[in-house]
């Protein structure tokens, strides 16, 4: 019990310090508010990393009192008493230090898989169903990454960090061609399946 608990703390400080070192990087293109930092993280990162309000204000009162962040002088754009945050230069250092670390791997979590793992309990057209689905979204997902490669040509074509936008959002690509490529696999799998029962029933 005391492993798990020291596990789960260990698990929550990992993600924190991930979460303020996000904020780091979204600072590190310009200076921005809280509700700023929300926005550009939904229009940019949001495909392989999501921050809620919930997270993104106290973490950046934490870096505040690091000194990481200060907010802005001056009149700034935005709704009023919007309050903008900027990166300091210990904050540029740090998120510098922190993006030459090896990266740490969340828990993996997937309920499809769960699901499929158990799959002989339900009817073969349970999982079909759930396959099926899921192989939608990937296509969905080639789709809005087509036009997010587009769109960052068109609006982005000369910004420094264009190449690297650009190699995540090819692993996105890669990994939605990857795994809708297995859900044709498995749904192969379990047709077969299905002939070999009616086989054994016939």
């Amino acid at each position: 019990m005391t492993y798990y608990l020291t596990d789960i703390s260990c698990r929550y400080m990992t993600e924190r310090q991930s979460s303020e070192y996000a904020i780091l990087g979204m600072l590190s293109l310009r200076p921005m508010s809280g509700y700023d930092i929300r926005k550009t993280v939904q229009e940019s990162i949001r495909y392989f990393w999501s921050e809620s309000y919930g997270q993104i204000y106290p973490a950046l009162k934490r870096l505040e009192s690091q000194k990481l962040v200060e907010r802005a002088r001056g009149a700034q754009k935005g709704r009023a008493g919007r309050q903008v945050y900027v990166l300091t230069r210990v904050g540029r250092r740090k998120l510098r230090e922190w993006l030459t670390q090896e990266p740490q791997m969340q828990p993996f979590r997937n309920e499809l898989l769960l699901k499929l793992f158990f799959g002989r309990l339900v009817p073969r057209e349970a999982c079909q169903e759930h396959l099926q689905q899921f192989r939608q979204r990937q296509e969905d997902f080639l789709r809005t990454y087509c036009q997010v490669e587009r769109w960052l040509h068109t609006e982005h074509a000369r910004h420094p960090d264009l190449p690297f936008w650009l190699m995540t959002l090819s692993c996105g690509v890669h990994q939605a061609r990857a795994l809708r490529d297995w859900c044709d696999e498995t749904l192969a799998a379990l047709e077969k399946i299905g002939e070999r029962n009616k086989r054994k029933r016939g």
